[in-house]
């Protein structure tokens, strides 16, 4: 497989394993929750590499879709390289603006774009899928990095999503009217969900000279049916009266086709419209014939012809905050929603490290509304925004948008969200100054991750006998305190082990400062024993 170099590729190889864990620290009067926790809907503000990395003891192997949009490399977006790596070159990166003038400008977007990548593959379930926009200027490189990260067998496809109509007329060349969204999967796991017809033979009770047929609306149902899903897919087509008839929703207000224009078109000139009277008013059938089956899959095509714009995007933000240009290019929320539905269940968790304006957590709370799911978000935001955006976002769309046009957005999507910031780099061998401690529950989600690289379930901990969770092997136990004399005097003996009760035909791995038990009676109790640093027990002396 051919593979992509660029400067600083050796140093962001492997730098995804030496980026710290670090402290997340709930921020409650920035939350909309009860009560804060991981498990919650998550905003995260920080460093989106440190943020993916933390994620990790609780939600390795548990993202089922990822979404995001990383800065296009344009030239215009002022962003700089910051990740901290050990190498000259890359130090004299830091902080820097990448312009267009900026010869390494590649390099650098790649070498940020690198360890992300394979920060984000980590959390991807095993029949999970990541979804990129991108542009011209990156969509080639970005394949190759990809390709090396994920495999050149997971890529799934390339979407080309028209994000405008018209205008451009200052382009160079060509009018450029659309987007890529890059598809890569984790494993061949990962199934697109295609929309199904239910085919029942004993249902085509209809028939022509082409055989039996059976009558399935036009207007689309359930899930993804409002005007605002699909704005492109509202428009009018003639009735044998020649009056214009427009799509409704289930609920009566303005819905949308099951196909596009282009689509309609076909369907009229190839006579597959039948017309019926219901309740005084034309109602448009697709003629579906009969085929061996017991469905009729409808493929999405490759090109998103009739989704939102980026003006769709904007209006919808503006609505929200009653501002204008208080963002630039946010993605409608209906793109994201399109996604989401086709790659997720009810139950999923969706990820978005570059979240920008929040939009992800609203195509989450809408699709959830819609069909009653219990899908979670979590959005990292790496700028000072956010809170007064991202999470404002979040917060009117959960309580209700006063002035809105949209019916749904008034009413508010419900829901909450627990916000984080990230603290202070879990380091070890520190634990020896009695400086930066970590809390109990950070130090446990650490070991727990590290030593079984298992989901870390916070709601397991039982301080009052030290037991921090259990995997198939074993039971696990942390004795530990954020206070250095604690962890000076602090040893696993024979009454410690004895009070770690009787055991589940499982080991006992327990971390401490010591122990004074020999390896009889560890053997005796089951136990593993895991020393925290051992210059702590030097401490005591």
């Amino acid at each position: 497989m051919a593979q992509l170099n660029f400067k600083g590729k050796q140093f962001v190889q492997n730098y995804h394993l030496a980026v710290k864990y670090h402290e997340l620290i709930p921020k409650k009067e920035k939350s909309l929750a009860d009560k804060i926790s991981l498990h919650d809907n998550l905003i995260i503000h920080g460093d989106n590499l440190i943020a993916l990395k933390a994620l990790l003891p609780t939600y390795a192997g548990k993202v089922k879709c990822i979404y995001i949009d990383p800065p296009y490399n344009t030239g215009n977006e002022k962003w700089a390289y910051n990740d901290n790596v050990n190498s000259p070159m890359m130090q004299e990166w830091l902080g820097k603006v990448v312009d267009k003038e900026d010869l390494t400008r590649h390099d650098k977007w790649l070498c940020m774009m690198m360890p992300r990548l394979k920060l984000l593959r980590e959390l991807l379930s095993k029949d999970g899928a990541i979804f990129i926009s991108i542009d011209n200027n990156e969509q080639h490189r970005l394949r190759f990095l990809f390709d090396e990260v994920f495999g050149e067998e997971n890529f799934v496809g390339q979407l080309i999503w028209r994000k405008k109509e018209g205008g451009g007329q200052t382009d160079e060349f060509f009018v450029t009217e659309h987007e890529y969204i890059l598809v890569y999967r984790k494993t061949s796991d990962f199934k697109w969900i295609d929309e199904e017809i239910p085919l029942d033979q004993m249902a085509f009770g209809k028939e022509d000279a082409q055989g039996k047929y059976n009558l399935v609306k036009l207007a689309k149902w359930g899930t993804g049916a409002k005007k605002e899903d699909r704005p492109g897919m509202y428009f009018s087509i003639k009735s044998p009266d020649e009056k214009n008839i427009y799509p409704k929703a289930p609920d009566g207000n303005d819905g949308r086709w099951r196909v596009g224009k282009n689509r309609m078109n076909l369907l009229i000139e190839s006579n597959l419209i039948q017309w019926e009277k219901r309740n005084n008013e034309w109602v448009p059938y697709e003629k579906v014939y009969f085929e061996n089956g017991d469905k009729k899959v409808i493929k999405e095509r490759s090109i998103l012809f009739d989704l939102a714009t980026t003006g769709d995007g904007t209006n919808e933000l503006t609505q929200i905050f009653e501002k204008k240009d208080l963002f630039e290019n946010p993605k409608a929320s209906a793109l994201i929603k399109f996604l989401i539905s086709h790659s997720t269940d009810k139950n999923s968790i969706i990820l978005d490290s570059f979240a920008g304006s929040g939009t992800t957590a609203q195509a989450v709370l809408d699709l959830n509304k819609e069909d009653s799911g219990n899908r979670k978000f979590i959005l990292v935001e790496t700028e000072d925004y956010a809170d007064k955006i991202t999470a404002e976002r979040v917060r009117r769309v959960i309580k209700g948008v006063k002035d809105t046009k949209d019916e749904k957005l008034k009413k508010g999507l419900g829901g909450s969200f627990s916000y984080f910031e990230i603290g202070k780099p879990i380091i070890m061998e520190e634990l020896l100054s009695g400086k930066n401690l970590p809390s109990y529950a950070e130090l446990a989600r650490y070991v727990f991750y590290t030593a079984t690289g298992e989901e870390f379930d916070e709601k397991k901990i039982n301080k009052k006998e030290n037991f921090i969770g259990e995997t198939k092997e074993y039971e696990i136990y942390l004795f530990y305190k954020p206070d250095i004399e604690y962890l000076k005097n602090t040893a696993l003996t024979l009454d410690r082990a004895q009070a770690l009760g009787r055991h589940k035909n499982k080991r006992r791995l327990v971390f401490a400062p010591t122990k004074y038990l020999d390896q009889d009676h560890l053997d005796a109790f089951r136990i593993d024993f895991a020393q925290l640093p051992f210059e702590i027990y030097k401490l005591a002396k």
